[in-house]
């Protein structure tokens, strides 16, 4: 190995009792990283067109999630769903309790963080399509539980449950993606997560915004919890055509399974030069690496001397989603009803806020690519403090102030397409890059399941926040979240690397020689020095 920057230069030569064999395996690895590494993206698209497809599949399972979690949010300021759930109120309204309102969105998050537990341990042994296929079957059960609740409490029970399947699908979607694909693809097909994960809350929008004028009938929040079962079929479908993931069948030593899931995710018609076996190569290295600077895969590793690093920066890269508004931003339509418009304006404005986020999540692969994922994550939370402060400072205006209403309408759109620009998609690429193969499931999974952590707090004090039995700050919550993004710029800036255009092997490395993370962007990596390589 050879690393370069201005300061110092580090040479790993071959060891001199390596044999002939791994030496060769070694050279192969090297140019198999390079090639990939000076691939166009064009090209890249051509040879991994089944790659895509299947991390585009696999990864529609967080549609479910993002569908359901802002169905529940939006329900809070659904008419038919406060009178069958919630308890009236002096003026002859429902509403359903800050504690009940909670109580549900946490229950989803409590669920998430057993899947997510459960995934880091039967996904490396049974693998990530099997997981996921029995994930799609389980959650397909337990929405029977959400159609059919009779009360608040058997609600809870529903997304509970749902929750498991669900925080299975929040992380092996990323990482399915991530491994799957070349370097040039991965930050568009992780990135691509967060675009399902707008395209669900957006979807929860529109259908309960087409039932808000339908009355009271218990229909109108009973078939959106129906529409739940659309997907878990065809994506079903789609997984048991999908290939295992090849850096999973070389960590089980299943090499030449490994270089047959590397077919089937490639076409060689786009590129005759194209070698499976160097490609293996390179798994095989960075995972033959991994063995001599790491112990075994477990938890406790992941705290341990080089790892410990990389999951901090992972957990804090999850973790910045929660801190830095995006909680708040889930309660928009509520959100809205309690700064003064009705509930038609409400589900208008969030349709539109939702459709900006798609909108910016498909710009954040064109940003991705000009800027990087360090320089974006600055930028976005930058912005989103600017954003949270107005938001603020506009709920000091007077009661019923219907400027104030719409101008505060008009930041949480704003500060959506800004955060599904930049922090919402690019923790997407992030997370799967950050810690190395062999821990990198469990990393994710911890990473994840402090998001999730930090989801129930905020699922706990926002309804306080916003609803008018409780605190009722309204907009001034802007300067809670405005605070605690202040502090996540901060650590972003000292502590957040550039990953941009590194394959893993290099990660590995680079972490292993400590590079500081402002210096992680200049410098160079070469797998093998050359120079010093002898057959």
């Amino acid at each position: 190995m050879e690393i370069k920057d201005q300061s110092k230069t580090i040479n790993e030569a071959p060891n001199a009792m390596e044999d002939r064999d791994s030496l060769t395996n070694r050279l192969r690895a090297s140019e198999a990283a390079r090639r990939e590494a000076q691939m166009p993206l064009l090209q890249c698209l051509k040879l991994y067109p089944k790659a895509v497809a299947f991390s585009v599949i696999i990864s529609a399972c967080i549609i479910m999630e993002g569908y359901d979690v802002n169905l529940l949010q939006g329900l809070f300021a659904f008419e038919p769903f406060q009178r069958r759930y919630g308890e009236e109120q002096p003026d002859g309204s429902y509403q359903l309790s800050a504690q009940w309102q909670a109580g549900l969105a946490n229950g989803v998050a409590v669920g998430e963080i057993l899947g997510l537990f459960i995934n880091g341990i039967v996904s490396e042994r049974i693998g990530y399509r099997r997981t996921v296929l029995w994930s799609l079957l389980f959650v397909t059960c337990f929405i029977f539980i959400l159609f059919f609740a009779p009360a608040v409490e058997v609600l809870l029970v529903g997304e509970i449950l749902c929750g498991i399947p669900w925080g299975v699908f929040q992380t092996l979607t990323t990482v399915y993606a991530a491994e799957v694909c070349p370097v040039q693809l991965r930050a568009y097909l992780t990135t691509y997560v967060n675009l399902c994960w707008v395209i669900g809350t957006l979807l929860g929008q529109g259908i309960l915004r087409a039932f808000v004028e339908s009355g009271s009938s218990e229909w109108a929040y009973r078939i959106p919890f129906a529409i739940q079962w659309i997907w878990p079929i065809p994506i079903a479908v789609g997984v048991l055509f999908a290939p295992e993931s090849p850096w999973w069948l070389v960590r089980r030593g299943r090499i030449e399974d490994a270089k047959k899931a590397v077919e089937k995710l490639t076409s060689r018609k786009a590129d005759p030069d194209f070698d499976v076996d160097s490609t293996v190569s390179m798994m095989e290295y960075t995972h033959q690496y991994e063995l001599r600077t790491t112990g075994k895969a477990t938890y406790l590793e992941c705290f341990r001397g080089v790892d410990l690093r990389r999951t901090e920066i992972t957990c804090m890269v999850w973790a910045i989603q929660n801190l830095s508004g995006s909680g708040f931003m889930g309660y928009s339509t509520y959100f809205f009803q309690q700064a003064g418009l009705d509930s038609k304006q409400s589900f208008n404005i969030a349709m539109g806020q939702y459709s900006l986020g798609a909108v910016g999540t498909i710009l954040s692969w064109f940003l991705i690519k000009q800027f990087g994922r360090r320089t974006l994550y600055l930028g976005g939370l930058g912005m989103q403090f600017l954003l949270l402060l107005i938001t603020g400072f506009l709920g000091l205006a007077p009661s019923g102030n219907s400027g104030a209403s719409w101008a505060v309408a008009v930041m949480m759109v704003l500060y959506t397409g800004v955060y599904d620009m930049t922090v919402g998609p690019v923790c997407y690429a992030l997370v799967p890059e950050i810690p190395c193969s062999r821990l990198r499931t469990r990393t994710v999974v911890l990473g994840r399941n402090l998001y999730n952590v930090i989801n129930i707090i905020m699922n706990i004090i926002i309804p306080y926040m916003l609803n008018p039995t409780a605190w009722n700050w309204k907009a001034k919550a802007g300067f809670f979240y405005a605070g605690l993004c202040a502090f996540c710029f901060v650590w972003t800036f000292f502590r957040l690397p550039e990953t941009k255009d590194r394959t893993f092997a290099e990660l590995d490395m680079l972490f292993a020689q400590r590079v500081s993370a402002k210096r992680f962007k200049d410098t160079h990596v070469a797998l093998i020095n050359l120079r010093d390589s002898r057959l």
